[in-house]
């Protein structure tokens, strides 16, 4: 894509850093969660998941000690 990231969806869910919460109503570009919670966000789909729950556009919330087999993380380093 234009910023330069590759395969960005599938194998895992991924853990995101926003804590889940409900947004802010209208029309945002990359909001964030709240400032706290008890739930952090998971995004996408893995290699478990039904073919619609495979796209970045689905989010998923649990608390940060869940664990199963088809949630990860990616690591990401911006280019300089």
């Amino acid at each position: 894509n234009r910023l330069g990231l590759h395969d960005l969806s599938g194998n895992v869910l991924e853990w995101c850093n926003d804590w889940y919460g409900d947004y802010r109503a209208g029309s945002q570009t990359n909001p964030a969660g709240p400032e706290s919670g008890t739930n952090r966000v998971l995004r996408g789909g893995g290699w478990n998941d039904y073919p619609q729950n495979c796209r970045s556009a689905i989010r998923n919330n649990y608390t940060p000690a869940f664990r199963i087999n088809d949630v990860g993380f990616r690591v990401v380093s911006q280019a300089q």
